[in-house]
């Protein structure tokens, strides 16, 4: 038997880390993974509606970007989205899963509509602007923070904490519909200060988002430059790596912890505030409209970095206002777009793998 000779079967395909993709190869992968989403959905829209997909896709574009106002619509529910994922950045680079970006938006929706309504003409106005500003900062801070104590202090889990403040803040807002309620019996707010409109964001520039969009793309830029260069973004990165080769390299971990959720809850409640001051002008449990959450899908995809989340935060928010049209346009339901929209992020995340992977095909080889 010794003398036999054994064909050797090794695996079909082999797997190997890229050192380097380079970024035009990068950049041509993720054109061919959405190019080929495309041709995947159209043959889903085909054998599922009927329809011709050239026609959907324009319809989407229709919705997303049609008229002016449906684009500065697009942009400012973008501004409002780059900025919630622009807020968990830091924790996320920690390694912190703050997942709560939903409730410590409603909070600072919330304080930002306690100050218009409480304090609305009765303060001098840019006095009122920096009231409101400052009370989201501090609710958004605080809803951050708490979490962070209990990780710094206890090691508890950041994930489910977060996720059950979220709960806490939508059942907070409620009590505030209730006591806010306008007109009373409607059990919502309405319109705060509809009349004078007090408290709203101005415009800037004949733009009527103008200072969203100022506000949220200076905001974008800090957190970019924050994380790369400064002392504190190095810190963030480091916890994240290994926190305990910060505290062996003199790292204080739990300041970093809270001092970077104080951070994260912070700009999260700042989104708060353009979304009543600078957008919809009211509060309600579902102003966030799951922002939180889909943050976290932009800021993975993005890699964390600031400036792709602008590209990413628009992708979604054109998917999600293309919706609404093909809804109406075809009679068809909003899922349809949503699966039109999961089928590409399926290939856009799938091609990362190919980005950070080399594939090749090995061939049944004989023993000497």
């Amino acid at each position: 038997m010794a003398g036999n000779n054994h064909g050797v079967r090794e695996p079909l395909l082999h797997i190997s880390k890229r050192e380097d993709c380079g970024l035009l190869r990068a950049c041509l992968v993720r054109l061919a993974a959405i190019a080929l989403a495309l041709v995947v959905c159209a043959g889903v829209i085909y054998s599922l509606t009927g329809l011709n997909p050239i026609q959907v896709y324009a319809g989407i574009i229709d919705g997303a970007v049609g008229s002016n106002r449906r684009l500065w619509v697009t942009i400012r529910d973008t501004l409002a989205l780059l900025l919630v994922a622009v807020a968990i950045t830091p924790a996320f680079r920690m390694r912190f899963w703050n997942v709560g970006g939903e409730g410590q938006v409603l909070v600072g929706a919330a304080a930002t509509a306690a100050v218009m309504i409480n304090l609305g003409g009765s303060v001098p106005t840019w006095l009122l602007f920096l009231l409101m500003i400052l009370a989201a900062i501090v609710a958004g801070m605080i809803w951050g923070v708490l979490p962070a104590l209990f990780k710094a202090g206890w090691n508890t889990n950041e994930t489910l904490f977060t996720l059950m403040m979220n709960y806490v803040a939508t059942q907070l807002v409620a009590f505030c519909i209730v006591y806010w309620e306008n007109p009373a019996g409607s059990n919502s707010v309405g319109i705060i200060n509809s009349s004078d409109k007090v408290g709203w964001l101005p415009p800037l520039f004949g733009l009527t988002y103008g200072w969203n969009l100022v506000m949220v793309l200076i905001i974008t830029v800090f957190m970019y430059v924050y994380l790369r260069y400064s002392k504190q973004g190095y810190e963030i990165a480091y916890v994240g790596q290994s926190v305990n080769t910060a505290r062996y390299a003199g790292i204080n971990v739990k300041t970093v912890i809270v001092r970077t959720m104080a951070i994260s809850g912070a700009l999260c409640g700042l989104a708060g505030f353009i979304l009543v001051s600078g957008a919809g002008h009211t509060v309600s449990t579902t102003l966030a409209g799951g922002r939180g959450f889909t943050a976290i899908v932009v800021a993975w995809l993005s890699k964390l970095n600031t400036f792709t989340m602008i590209v990413v935060s628009f992708l979604l928010t054109f998917m999600a206002k293309g919706a609404i049209q093909i809804a109406s346009q075809f009679s068809l339901n909003e899922n349809a777009s949503e699966i039109i929209t999961g089928i590409i992020l399926f290939f856009v995340l799938g091609c990362e793998f190919f980005i950070n992977y080399r594939v090749s095909f090995r061939h049944r080889r004989k023993e000497d």
